[in-house]
């Protein structure tokens, strides 16, 4: 399990995230449409997993922003923003902020993602939500950069996770 913290008070997640060089767990998510979206539907793309625990918390919302202004400049990827918000909230906050550039997900539906990518929250006031990390995942589903943001209010690092990309 992973030791992070909010606020400096120690929560905990399920696990930890898969390992660089490891094929990328399968997963299947809910998109702006309802519909579902597995890994195997970005087969061939470069992906950025932004993580969060919710949308409408200040950190969150940043790191929305900030891919989505990073993701514009990038080929062949796409950021994919989850979270258990429901599909209708992520599609308001980004039809308000006009990001056009990354596509949310949801597991509202179904905890696999969290169980897969052993991101889910054991402890604490956000129990049951996803703790806040970055995975990034090469055109051939090859996992090649993780980051478990240690102190879940914290940005992740935008830098050296587009850095993994080059």
């Amino acid at each position: 399990m992973a030791n992070i913290t909010l606020k400096g008070n120690p929560i905990h997640t399920k696990g930890n995230l898969p390992n660089v060089g490891s094929k990328a767990p399968d997963f299947k998510l809910t998109n702006g449409e309802l519909g579902e979206r597995t890994l195997n539907d970005y087969k061939g793309k470069r992906l950025v997993l932004n993580v969060f625990p919710s949308v409408d918390t200040g950190t969150c919302a940043a790191s929305v922003r900030k891919f989505n202004e990073e993701a514009s400049n990038l080929e062949n990827t796409v950021v994919l923003c989850v979270s258990r918000d429901l599909p209708f909230a992520m599609n308001r906050f980004c039809a308000a902020e006009g990001l056009k550039n990354v596509e949310t997900l949801s597991e509202f539906r179904d905890q696999n993602f969290s169980e897969a990518y052993q991101l889910q929250i054991t402890d604490g006031p956000l129990q049951g939500l996803m703790s806040r990390a970055v995975v990034v995942v090469n055109e051939e589903g090859n996992v090649i950069y993780t980051e478990q943001v240690p102190e879940i209010v914290n940005e992740p690092n935008y830098g050296e996770a587009l850095a993994s990309l080059k």
